[in-house]
C-alpha cells in the first residue's frame, strides 16, 4: 500500500488550526507552526510551537480531516503532545508494584545490615577470644607469683617476711639467751610449787 500523501488543503488550513487552539489556551502560548504529521488519507496534524512556562520540548497539535475531496477541512482534536526532546513522567505503576518493589527494598537492607551485624560479632568474638587469652597468660602469671609467696600488688614477699631465721647449732643458745635476759618472768600460779 502507497505512503499517504499529505492533503494540501489541510496544510493550508493554519488560521483554522490556530483558531481552534486559542479555544483552548491564550495566543501567547501559541508558537509558530513547527510542521506536520500525516495520519492519513485526507487526515493530518499541524505541529505548533508550545510557549508555555515548563513546558520546553511541548507542541500544540491540532488533526485536521476531510471526507474527500470536494469537502473543506474539519477540526478533530487540538491538544498538548510531547516532542522528542520533551520532559514527561514516568510510566505510570501501580500501587501494588510499588509496594512490592518498596517491600523488597526493605527486606534487601535488613538482610544486609543482618549481614553487617554478624561480621561484627565475629570481629568482636575474636577480639574477645584475644582479650580473654591475654587475660588467661595474666592469670597464669599471677598464680606463678603466688606460689612463690610474691605480692603481686607492691613487689613484698611475705614468704620471707615470716620464715624462721636460720641459725648455726652453736648459735641457738645464745638467741634464746638473749630473748630471756631482758623478758620479765611469768607468775608463778598460786598452789603450784
Amino acid at each position: 500500500m502507497p505512503e499517504a500523501v499529505a492533503d494540501a488543503r489541510l496544510l493550508a488550513a493554519v488560521d483554522q488550526a490556530r483558531a481552534a487552539l486559542l479555544e483552548i489556551t491564550p495566543a501567547d502560548t501559541v508558537g509558530e507552526p513547527l510542521g506536520h504529521i500525516v495520519e492519513g488519507e485526507h487526515v493530518l496534524s499541524l505541529l505548533f510551537d508550545c510557549n508555555l512556562p515548563g513546558y520546553p520540548g511541548w507542541r500544540w497539535t491540532v488533526s485536521l480531516s476531510r471526507v474527500d475531496e470536494d469537502s473543506e477541512p474539519s477540526v478533530l482534536e487540538a491538544e498538548l503532545t510531547p516532542g522528542d526532546d520533551a520532559l514527561i513522567a514516568p510510566e505510570w505503576v501501580p500501587w501494588s508494584d510499588r509496594l512490592a518493589d518498596y517491600r523488597t527494598a526493605q527486606e534487601l537492607a535488613a538482610a544486609v545490615a543482618a549481614a553487617e551485624t554478624l561480621d561484627l560479632d565475629d570481629e568482636d568474638e575474636d577480639d574477645l577470644d584475644e582479650d580473654e587469652s591475654d587475660e588467661d597468660d595474666l592469670d597464669d602469671e599471677e598464680d606463678d607469683e603466688e606460689d612463690r609467696g610474691e605480692d603481686v600488688l607492691d613487689g613484698i614477699d611475705f614468704g620471707e617476711g615470716l620464715a624462721a631465721p636460720h641459725l648455726n647449732p652453736d648459735e641457738s643458745g645464745e638467741a634464746e639467751a638473749e630473748a630471756d635476759d631482758g623478758a620479765p618472768e611469768p607468775p608463778a600460779e598460786p598452789g603450784r610449787h
